[in-house]
């Protein structure tokens, strides 16, 4: 198997567990132009597959928690 191959075979493992931008715009109640700013700006955890992004769930809820508990002086994104 050629490296190439190899990285299709795990994206397409992993596909069926990991959400799309509209999926982590429906949990944060949130819009999806907000998904891909956080995304693009590095400070939502995201995945890239040939140029879609894609999201771990747990990554998601995790930030979620971790967003949910830090100082309010230090919470930098607005949903």
């Amino acid at each position: 198997m050629t490296s190439s191959v190899q990285h299709e075979v795990f994206a397409a493992d992993l596909a069926p567990r990991l959400w799309t931008a509209r999926q982590v715009a429906d949990y944060f109640q949130a819009s999806i132009s907000w998904v891909y700013h956080e995304a693009e700006a590095g400070r939502l955890p995201c995945l890239r597959f040939r140029g879609f992004l894609r999201f771990d769930p747990e990554a998601i809820k995790a930030f979620a928690r971790a967003a949910a508990s830090a100082p309010a002086a230090l919470k930098s994104t607005r949903l």
